[in-house]
């Protein structure tokens, strides 16, 4: 019997609140439950909660870490790789990066039994948010992990969607959850996926493309492009590349959504257009912004974010979503005043006791901050 016209369960019971959903506010520790291997340079971490409490999140969504390496606090955003269709535990699926200061820390000491503190779920990135009757789901690298969830949400549910997978990597032992993606494709009529790899490396039966993806080749795998919600995340060159090739296309981009995170560019400079805007003239006073550990001393206007000010200064600040979501800019507030308007990147409690997100606060007064 065919269950075509049959109603959606993608439901907000997925994600909405429900007694004894994991809140971080009242329990912020995870505990690793599992951890698996999935490439070469690949894991997954597969965490519970300390008591008896169900995740609750829309497939697509990050979690923020709070690691102590080192003796210093890190944040980190990870988008969750599982599907809320197993709200028993969350994973992350986590790639080491030569040089990477948390993917390694995380690859050698996270264990079954390890605990950390984490913060979320947050993020818009979702299927959920923009239904279609087709969906094509383009990643490359490690940026297959919220597609993942997204397709292992629509999968285990049965949803009577079109799905097209289309994931790049480096080489076929590159390709995460590549035996996976083959049993989804081999159970479902409606779920198609294809790999393009820059080089074959050692994997001598390889049949499919080799090199990079082009719109001839993206056409040919998907000759119906234009009707589909295209969701896309990768590294930003690879993701800028897919954004001409749309265009390219003439394809309507209000059906193009993507996903992010910029820790690979803490450090480098503000664009010239973005420090400009951070830097103009603006009627007003400004207030001294100081940063204790660092020695330093910027101005900051009151409409200005302090950390648009500190970037324009020429200060190096590790930040993220720059939307008060991922939390990784956050810094303890000696003295002043600020103006916070968060997106929930940070505890109340945190807060009560003196922390900022300085990606979404404008001061009201000087301001003193140990960082």
């Amino acid at each position: 019997m065919s269950d075509k016209g049959r109603s959606s369960r993608l439901g907000p019971e997925l994600w909405d609140a429900t007694p004894g959903k994991w809140n971080a506010d009242e329990d912020d520790t995870l505990v690793c439950a599992h951890v698996r291997q999935e490439t070469h340079d690949v894991k997954s971490f597969l965490f519970r909660t300390q008591s008896p409490r169900l995740f609750r999140f829309r497939p697509g969504q990050f979690i923020t870490l709070e690691l102590d390496i080192d003796g210093a606090v890190v944040n980190r955003c990870y988008t969750i790789s599982s599907p809320p269709t197993r709200p028993d535990t969350l994973s992350i699926t986590v790639k080491r990066h030569p040089g990477g200061k948390v993917s390694n820390w995380l690859h050698d000491n996270l264990k079954p039994g390890s605990k950390i503190k984490a913060l979320g779920p947050s993020g818009d990135f979702s299927c959920t948010l923009h239904s279609g009757p087709k969906y094509l789901f383009l990643s490359g690298g490690s940026g297959v992990t919220p597609l993942m969830s997204m397709a292992r949400t629509l999968y285990e549910l049965g949803e009577d969607h079109d799905v097209v997978f289309v994931h790049s990597a480096r080489s076929p032992r590159d390709i995460i959850f590549r035996h996976e993606l083959a049993m989804m494709t081999h159970g479902t009529s409606n779920f198609r996926t294809a790999f393009v790899c820059e080089k074959q490396g050692e994997a001598r039966d390889w049949s499919a493309p080799t090199g990079y993806l082009t719109l001839p080749l993206l056409k040919s795998i998907v000759p119906d492009l234009a009707e589909r919600e295209v969701f896309c995340c990768g590294p930003e060159a690879y993701m800028a590349n897919v954004r001409a090739m749309l265009r390219d296309a003439a394809f309507d981009m209000a059906h193009y959504h993507e996903e992010s995170f910029s820790f690979e560019r803490q450090g480098v400079p503000l664009a010239e257009s973005t420090a400009a805007a951070a830097g103009a003239e603006a009627p007003g006073a400004s207030f001294k912004i100081e940063f204790t550990r660092s020695g330093r001393t910027i101005d900051c206007r009151p409409d200005q974010f302090i950390l648009d000010a500190a970037r324009a200064a020429g200060m190096r600040l590790p930040f993220s979503c720059s939307k008060g979501v991922c939390g990784t800019c956050k810094s303890k507030k000696l003295s002043g005043q600020v103006e916070m308007k968060h997106g929930g990147g940070i505890r109340q409690r945190e807060i009560d006791a003196g922390m900022i997100l300085i990606c979404c606060s404008k001061p009201l007064e000087n301001v003193t901050i140990e960082k």
